[in-house]
């Protein structure tokens, strides 16, 4: 007759009911390609993405500073040859003088790509995290007298330290939704679309 082992005490693995345990639901990681950003777009976003510190969202920017529909054709490339990487993508553009925006926004909405659209220009959107500004402004040179009133040390387009905007993008997204409604940014000067953009990377407000 085979002789029966001893018991040691010790208690068979729960397998089963340890991984139920552990099983946790984690928010889905958003990855985001954000398109045209010149040296003060790409500082801002940068800035915006490491304050934010959002662990369910991961950032690539890449410097594109051509005319609109060069931005969105250089991102529909991006997103073809990049093996669904990202979630979603956005362009960050400005009206200026451009020509070819109407042609833009067609191939970025057929394309399913989104547009952070700054009417006249960026500075608009930076503007709007120290104050309210509703005045039309006809150009780039016409903010930056405004912005040197804000900005510590006056405002650099190539210089843009983002701890002098850390606190106020919040009342930016706020001031920027009154301006115009979501997707008419090309009719309303001044406005910008840059809100939608700060709440996929920093999260809701």
């Amino acid at each position: 007759m085979a002789r029966q082992p001893k018991p040691d005490g010790r208690k068979r693995p729960l397998r089963d009911s340890q991984l139920g345990r552990r099983t946790e639901l984690r928010t889905p990681r958003l990855r985001l390609l954000v398109c045209g950003a010149e040296v003060t777009e790409h500082a801002y976003v940068q800035g915006l993405k490491n304050a934010a510190r959002n662990p369910a969202v991961s950032v690539k920017i890449v410097k594109h500073p051509k005319a609109p529909s060069q931005v969105v054709a250089h991102t529909v490339k991006l997103l073809e040859t990049a093996d669904d990487v990202y979630d979603a993508a956005w362009c960050v553009v400005d009206v200026d003088e451009f020509t070819d925006l109407d042609q833009a926004l067609r191939e970025a909405d057929r394309k399913g790509i989104g547009i952070a659209l700054s009417n006249p220009c960026f500075e608009v959107w930076l503007l709007l995290h120290f104050t309210d500004h509703h005045k039309h402004a006809p150009s780039y040179e016409g903010l930056v007298p405004i912005l040197n009133k804000h900005t510590p040390g006056g405002y650099s387009k190539t210089g843009l330290d983002f701890r002098h905007y850390q606190d106020g993008w919040p009342e930016a997204v706020r001031r920027a939704k009154q301006l115009a409604p979501d997707g008419k940014e090309r009719e309303k000067n001044p406005s910008t679309g840059m809100w939608k953009l700060a709440l996929a990377i920093g999260g809701p407000r």
